[in-house]
């Protein structure tokens, strides 16, 4: 399947992100990687054998830590 030195990590490996894109679609907010997996924009993940990895994205790196305690907290939307 992967014919890159060192291989990419296979599909099931704890950091099967790491492989290669392929096929990059940012159109519709995807990428094909080497080992099957398909990337999606906000993190998800559709696996070779069919099951799906829920988007996994943590607060945004360059946000104060006390920020985003509060943000977490700020997602409420008040009802018209």
């Amino acid at each position: 399947m992967c014919q890159h030195q060192p291989p990419c990590p296979n599909a099931d490996a704890v950091d099967r992100e790491a492989a290669r894109v392929v096929v990059a679609v940012p159109q519709q907010g995807w990428s094909l990687l080497c080992n099957g997996v398909i990337v999606f924009d906000d993190t998800g993940e559709l696996l070779p054998d069919g099951s799906t990895v829920p988007p996994h994205r943590g607060p945004a790196p360059h946000t104060p830590p006390q920020q985003r305690s509060r943000d977490t907290h700020a997602l409420h939307v008040p009802a018209a």
